[in-house]
């Protein structure tokens, strides 16, 4: 006997308990392995595919049959849900590296350290001087403004080609000047 998912859906989405065990046991696994495949990560994985039938128990009656099945319905909303997953574990270990770094303090000498910072800065400010002023304006925009070199490109009205080709060209002149060659 087939099991028509769309009427187990419509059912879903009159809140029909048995209808929507029903769904979940005929779609689990599917399901699952998508998110796991997405996630690689089983415990991520097992949360988020709670968040997806919790969605979908919400959510049923916005189910439209002429836009497809019910399982690729349920498919997209899962891989949506696992790829919104990464995208916030991602943004998540980006700001604890950030913020969470930048939080801890770490012993230091500070006149020691304020003078040979003082003189580290007065080195790279000559070295700069030796460089070409297009690209002095690379490295500026770069590493002192944080733009990406697509940025810098933009900025410049410039090619992307260039624009790595300068900044190449300049940190090579830079590690020349300061001797780290």
């Amino acid at each position: 006997m087939a099991v028509d998912l769309g009427e187990l859906l419509r059912r879903v989405a009159r809140q029909d308990d048995d209808a929507f065990a029903a769904f979940y046991d005929l779609t689990r696994a599917r399901v699952f392995g998508l998110v796991a495949r997405v996630l690689r990560d089983t415990g991520y994985s097992e949360e988020t595919l709670q968040e997806i039938y919790l969605q979908v128990w919400r959510s049923a009656d916005s189910y439209d049959p002429t836009s497809g099945s019910p399982l690729a319905w349920l498919m997209t909303l899962a891989h949506r849900r696992a790829v919104d997953r990464v995208r916030s574990e991602q943004a998540g270990s980006q700001r604890e590296s950030r913020y969470g770094a930048a939080n801890v303090e770490v012993p230091s000498d500070s006149v020691a350290d304020s003078v040979i910072s003082s003189e580290e800065r007065r080195q790279v400010a000559d070295c700069l001087g030796s460089l070409t002023d297009a690209q002095r304006e690379c490295i500026q925009l770069a590493y002192y403004e944080g733009l990406t070199y697509a940025q810098v490109s933009e900025r410049l009205s410039a090619n992307l080609a260039t624009i790595k080709s300068r900044m190449r060209d300049a940190i090579r002149g830079l590690r020349k000047c300061l001797g780290i060659a």
